[in-house]
């Protein structure tokens, strides 16, 4: 019996400090390096406008299809529910994915006035967790004319909202250039307020 207490005692003091260590410590030690290396980043990417959280730029925003003022972002197969994050899991070789690319890039073309081979491949295709907010700097071209008589803004304003809200790749090598939309229309709105 005394053997039993003892070591029911040395389990009771190893959780102690198991849980004081792995519960308290080190999660303290990862907010405290993530605030001071990237605190932005650690505390949600929140973009702001007018000074207020409006945000965050890591997710993509819904813009309503009768929207001429903003710039479109990837379509969203969970149309842009941070709680059902998630592709369609339509394979390249799925007709169901064909069909759906092919009515996206008419639409994308009759809203943009251009023709249907000019629409870019992003325009068409969610991405992975449908809540993307990046495109590439192609399909944002594609937009501006739009976003340009919509705003009254003129192109180089526009293009300029566009070169401060376009990323580049990490070490010039990982990734291509993207423009982050809801940077973006952020940025427009606070321009036309």
């Amino acid at each position: 019996m005394n053997a039993y207490l003892r070591q029911l005692g040395t389990s009771f003091r190893f959780l102690a400090v198991a849980t004081v260590l792995l519960g308290v410590l080190y999660p303290l030690a990862v907010v405290g390096a993530g605030q001071a290396v990237a605190p932005a980043q650690a505390n949600g990417s929140i973009a702001r406008l007018g000074g207020q959280p409006a945000a965050s730029a890591l997710l993509a925003q819904a813009v309503p299809e009768k929207e001429s003022r903003l710039f479109f972002p990837r379509p969203s197969a969970v149309k842009w529910d941070p709680a059902a994050s998630g592709a369609s899991n339509l394979g390249p070789s799925d007709p169901a994915l064909a069909k759906a690319a092919a009515q996206a890039r008419a639409a994308v073309a009759a809203r943009e006035g251009v023709p249907a081979s000019a629409v870019p491949l992003d325009a068409v295709t969610a991405s992975a967790s449908g809540l993307d907010p990046d495109i590439s700097p192609a399909y944002a071209q594609l937009q501006l004319p739009r976003v340009v008589r919509a705003t009254g803004l003129s192109t180089a304003a526009v293009q300029q909202l566009i070169a401060e809200a376009t990323t580049t790749p990490a070490l010039g090598l990982l990734g291509q250039p993207a423009v982050n939309t809801t940077t973006l229309n952020l940025a427009l709105a606070a321009r036309l307020t």
